[in-house]
């Protein structure tokens, strides 16, 4: 009996790939709803291309299921159904950018508006420009349009924002959110936490093959109890990170080498012994770690867990 979620638009359940020694995926499970975006996060190497490429049907799984709009993933009517901007595009570099945009639109039964396309992925003044004569930057809004196109109902972005400016990726987060408010869902992978932050509804930690963490964003947080203190104070940060409930302190952050930051697991007790220790203390600030911490934090613990059972057996 399948083991398939039938609300899921594209799902993993148990995915197992090799690759001859090396194990990408062991036992994923991994589902995508409507009106989310769900950020797939780990190091190199950790599964996350080879989780998209299976859900994609470009790779196929040696064990587990897979399914993108309840159909096997290599089916016309699922893929009709999907857009995808990965990191290597292949796209001809002597075709204009108008001449892509509408041979990729007629692959499509309801595309998008070539004016749409333009608006949504910030082409102005590109459409009769040749590919290969665009910047990166230019071309990877270009690679963004042609995977939104098709009006997908699930997008898979591999690395998006790479190579754009601030202003750039400022409006393709923008597109991404009015996509997904559309109900559309999307699958997002990057090493930039800053931007899973401030697009995710749901996370996913990958570390060598498996799931190591999944839930919303403030769970994820969550899995990690540690807490960052700031402040502006002389104390020796040697002398600091030795205290007891600190995991590391250091200076420096923000290029002002009078500020200190120390990550905790007791708050209140290293507070107290740095406003005991230096009376002229300033500028205190209290806050919960960020998802760059916790991801750092969940991958070091589960190889730390995974060491420890090795040793044991």
């Amino acid at each position: 009996m399948s083991s398939l979620e039938p609300a899921a638009l594209a799902q993993l359940r148990g995915s197992r790939k090799r690759y001859d020694k090396v194990v990408a995926l062991d036992g994923v499970d991994l589902s995508l709803h409507g009106g989310e975006v769900l950020a797939l996060l780990g190091a190199n190497g950790a599964g996350k291309s080879t989780a998209v490429a299976l859900m994609l049907g470009l790779s196929k799984a040696d064990a587990g299921e897979v399914a993108l709009f309840g159909r096997s993933p290599t089916e016309l009517a699922a893929r009709r159904r999907a857009g995808v901007m990965l990191q290597s595009a292949g796209i001809p570099e002597n075709s204009r950018v108008d001449e892509l945009l509408n041979v990729t639109r007629s692959y499509y039964p309801s595309p998008r508006s070539v004016a749409d396309c333009v608006a949504l992925a910030g082409l102005e003044g590109l459409l009769p420009r040749r590919y290969g004569k665009l910047s990166g930057g230019q071309q990877r809004r270009v690679q963004f349009a042609l995977a939104i196109c098709g009006n997908p109902e699930v997008l898979f972005l591999d690395e998006p924002t790479t190579g754009l400016d601030i202003d750039a990726r400022q409006r393709m987060w923008a597109t991404i959110r009015a996509i997904v408010a559309d109900g559309a869902a999307v699958l997002l992978t990057t090493h930039d936490l800053e931007e899973a932050e401030a697009l995710a509804d749901r996370v996913v930690v990958l570390d060598r093959g498996r799931v190591v963490a999944s839930g919303r964003l403030n769970e994820v947080r969550a899995l990690v109890s540690q807490r960052r203190i700031t402040c502006l104070s002389a104390l020796d940060v040697a002398r600091i990170a030795a205290w007891p409930g600190v995991r590391s302190a250091s200076r420096g952050i923000d290029g002002n080498p009078a500020r200190l930051e120390v990550l905790v697991d007791d708050t209140e007790t290293v507070v107290r012994r740095l406003l005991a220790e230096d009376a002229a203390l300033s500028d205190l600030d209290i806050r919960r770690a960020g998802l760059a911490d916790a991801f750092l934090e969940i991958t070091r613990t589960a190889r730390r867990d995974d060491a420890v059972a090795k040793d044991a057996a």
